[in-house]
This record gives C-alpha cells, sequence and structure tokens, in this order.
C-alpha cells in the first residue's frame, strides 16, 4: 500500500512500540539498543519517569496560551538556562532550525540598531548543518539540500573547515556574525579544536562580529558538560539549543547576551506554539535532571569509556573501522565501506546507529547510557564489523575465480 507521507525520508523497515531507558521495542517482537536516541533528542531515554511526570501534571494544568500572556514556567526554565550559561536572555522556538533563524535575524538586528544595516552576512563553515528552512540550508551551504529551491537566499559565506585564513579574507564590510557548529554533527562528527573557537572569538572582537554557536546536536550534557563551549573556554554572544533540551518533547531554544540582543524588540521576532506550557515543564524537567549533581560527570565517564571500546574495535577490524571522532556521547565512526552497511550490519545485531557525512556513522547514546549497555553495544558493533568482513572475504574470493 502507497503511503499518504510525502516520501522525503528513506525509513527504514523498522517500526517501533514503546522504549525504556536505552532500549526500544519494535513491532518485529525484537529489543534494540538505541545509540540514535532520534538523533540526539532523547537525552533521557525512553520513557523517563520524571519527564512523564512533568507533561502529564501540565497536561491535566493547560496546554497552550500563547505569547500575548505570561508564562511562568517558561519564566523559571529562561532564568535556569541564563544561571547556568553566558546567557542573558532566552528566545524559546519549536525547533533547531527556528531557534537557528532567531539567532541570524538577531545577529542582523544588532547591527542594523547600531546603524549599519549594511552588515547582514554571515560566514559559516563548510559541512556545516543549520537547518530545512530556505535560510538556514543558505546558511549551511550544502549544494544537495539547495537543489531545486530556487535562488540561495543571500547572506551567507561559507569557508573551508579549519581554514582562519580563509576566514579573515572572508570577513568583509558587510559582514555580521560567524557561525560554527562546536562538533559538527551532520557533517561528520568534526570536532572543532578550541584553539580555532578562541581565534573565532578574537576575531570577533577585533571586527565587532557576533559569534554564534549552533548547540543544537552538542548541547545540553551531550559532551559531558551542560554546553560544548565550556570545554574550550570561549564563549559566544549568540547560541542555538533544541534536540536534548525537550528530551523528545519539540522544543529549541536561542540564547543570548543583552548586548547582542539589544536590537530584538516588542514585535521583532515571535511565535505561536514557542515556549507553551508544555514544552517548558518538560524542558524544566530536563534540567532538573542534566543539573543534578554527578550527572555530567557521569556522561564524562561513560563517554571516555566508549571512546576506548571504539578504539579497542578499531584495532579489531581495521579493514572496517577508518577513524573514531567526537566527544562525551557524541561519537562518530568513518568506516572503509559505506557507512549504510555498517548501519545495515548494526541493525542485524539489533544496534541502533544514525548516518552522517563524510561516510560516518553516529553514536548518539541516551545521556543515561550504563557502562554494562556500552559494553553489549561494543559486542554488537563487533559482530556487526565481522559479518561485514565475511562479507568482504567472499567478494573477494568471487572476484579471485572470475
Amino acid at each position: 500500500m502507497k503511503s499518504p507521507l510525502l516520501p522525503t525520508y528513506a525509513r527504514a523497515e523498522l517500526s517501533f512500540e514503546k522504549g525504556e531507558g536505552a532500549w526500544l521495542f519494535g513491532r518485529d517482537g525484537q529489543r534494540y539498543l538505541d545509540f540514535g536516541a532520534g538523533i540526539a533528542v532523547n537525552a533521557l531515554g525512553h520513557a523517563n519517569p520524571h519527564l512523564i511526570k512533568a507533561l502529564t501534571d501540565q497536561a491535566g494544568k493547560i496546554w497552550h496560551t500563547s505569547n500575548l500572556y505570561q508564562i511562568p514556567e517558561g519564566e523559571r526554565l529562561a532564568q535556569r538556562l541564563v544561571e547556568n550559561t553566558f546567557a542573558d536572555v532566552v528566545f524559546f522556538s519549536n525547533s533547531g532550525a527556528e531557534a537557528n533563524e532567531a539567532a541570524i535575524k538577531m545577529a542582523r538586528k544588532y547591527h542594523a540598531a547600531n546603524g549599519k544595516p549594511e552588515r547582514f552576512r554571515v560566514i559559516t563553515f563548510e559541512g556545516a548543518f543549520h537547518g530545512r528552512t530556505l535560510a538556514t540550508i543558505a546558511a549551511g551551504g550544502q549544494a544537495k539540500y539547495l537543489e531545486g529551491f530556487g535562488p540561495k537566499v543571500e547572506g551567507f559565506d561559507q569557508v573551508p573547515f579549519g581554514d582562519i585564513e580563509a576566514l579573515k579574507k572572508a570577513i568583509g564590510p558587510e559582514t555580521a556574525a560567524l557561525m560554527i557548529e562546536p562538533i559538527q554533527g551532520e557533517g561528520g562528527v568534526r570536532l572543532v579544536p578550541g584553539a580555532f573557537l578562541r581565534e573565532l572569538r578574537s576575531l570577533c572582537d577585533q571586527h565587532d562580529l557576533l559569534l554564534i554557536f549552533d548547540e543544537i546536536q552538542t548541547g545540553v550534557g551531550r559532551t559531558g558538560k551542560l554546553f560544548a563551549y565550556e570545554w574550550s573556554g570561549v564563549t559566544p554572544d549568540i547560541m542555538s539549543v533544541a534536540k536534548g533540551i525537550g528530551g523528545g518533547f519539540p522544543m529549541g531554544a536561542c540564547l543570548a547576551t543583552a548586548r547582542a540582543a539589544s536590537g530584538m524588540t516588542v514585535g521583532s521576532h515571535g511565535t505561536t506554539f514557542g515556549g507553551n506550557p508544555l514544552a517548558m515543564a518538560v524542558g524544566n524537567a530536563v534540567l532538573d535532571v542534566i543539573l543534578e549533581p554527578g550527572f555530567l560527570e557521569h556522561v564524562q565517564k561513560v563517554g571516555l569509556l566508549l571512546k576506548q571500546r571504539l578504539a579497542e574495535l578499531k584495532d579489531r577490524h581495521p579493514a572496517v573501522i577508518a577513524e573514531v571522532r567526537g566527544q562525551g556521547l557524541m561519537m562518530g565512526l568513518r568506516t572503509h565501506v559505506p557507512n549504510t552497511e555498517f548501519i545495515a550490519a548494526a541493525r542485524k545485531e539489533k544496534l541502533i546507529v544514525i548516518a552522517a557525512g563524510d561516510n560516518v556513522t553516529r553514536l548518539l547514546p541516551p545521556l543515561i547510557i550504563s557502562e554494562a549497555e556500552v559494553a553489549e553495544a561494543f559486542e554488537r558493533m563487533d559482530a556487526a564489523c565481522t559479518s561485514i568482513e565475511t562479507e568482504l572475504k567472499a567478494a573477494a574470493q568471487r572476484g579471485a575465480a572470475e
């Protein structure tokens, strides 16, 4: 039967009926270890009791009022984010793309409010992914996302990843901001060195540019800090957040300093659903857990264990694994075989992993993953690599016979 859904996804022949912690239960009757977490969304795993209670309690009170009225839980969540980051103000949205739209508009508005409306261009980096709106695909600059959607939205310039000299040459009188992911997720789990981020901060200060960090995938504990920028000692002016902040409930946020947000006045931006009571209740519940003493230390400890086991996997299977990348519980495996083959082999072992660019497979388990579950994932990846090696040997033998 033909699906009535718009065919924009290459969906696997697999669906799930429930989840528990780091495990998913398929409608095929099988139990799967989830190292995808809904693409870094289910930060606290599936069916987390604290999140369930927060959502159901709020659902019994009020779902939506719009931002025409005060939303106390939103005020509380914003205050907690401010207290635990560089930011002074927060704007809540429904997704990461919307958070990035707010960040881009804020950067442009800052310069316009300071008498320089010609400064509207944002420099980004090749391999970046900032969302699927017309503006954010232009920001990402990847041809495969731009094709067929008409002229590219004006105002974005891409420079090669990690090329500071190319960046310096790209800065001009129309440049408003630099925008970067501390770790490129869709681009292949490519870690931006702290020294490079510090150079970006220096250039922004020198040229009165705003520094935007896209922490949609790296944020909310994913790397072992609340936000990845903390590892570098660099603070941005604006930061976009989504995915893990809602623990599975759709929400995003744009955080900023008072200076960066100075142009955003009443009526300059808005949203119907952003910051709704349901999202705010869940967002606060997520922070309850993430900010508990010892939680981020757990992420760091288990992340280090995962990195060590992946290094062992590479040593065991050099014909399959080419490189281990990442930080914390945002890890990547670049493979000699197509990543689709590795993902399919892992799925046969009942392990869920996610594709990324540069022929990388992402490992994005829930942050509540245990050491025993990391060991279980290793065993399943080891088996997947062994099956791939068997296929490679068989193919080589067939080629020799011909």
